[in-house]
């Protein structure tokens, strides 16, 4: 399986593969559930290699690390899953 952050940068980076419309999906512990949000809001700080930052609905910057991310859909299509 392709790690998560190799995921994210070739989505980031590579522009042909890059085209279309994604989704993270990440385990939030206090819903205890999976969180879809779209990849256009995901923050990435430069040189961090462990987490992502996303904006949630107080407008409040959460960190959430790579191992969390749970899913990754294309054009809504499921492309990337870490079993659990």
């Amino acid at each position: 399986m392709l790690p998560i952050h190799h995921l994210l940068n070739r989505i980031r980076w590579d522009r042909e593969f890059g085209k279309g419309s994604f989704e993270i999906g990440y385990f939030d512990h206090i819903e205890q559930k999976i969180i879809r949000i779209p990849f256009r809001a995901l923050h990435f700080e430069e040189g961090s290699h462990f987490f992502f930052e996303v904006e949630n609905e107080e407008g409040e910057l959460l960190q959430i690390p790579f191992h969390r991310v749970r899913e990754v859909h294309k054009d809504g299509e499921l492309i990337w899953n870490r079993s659990r």
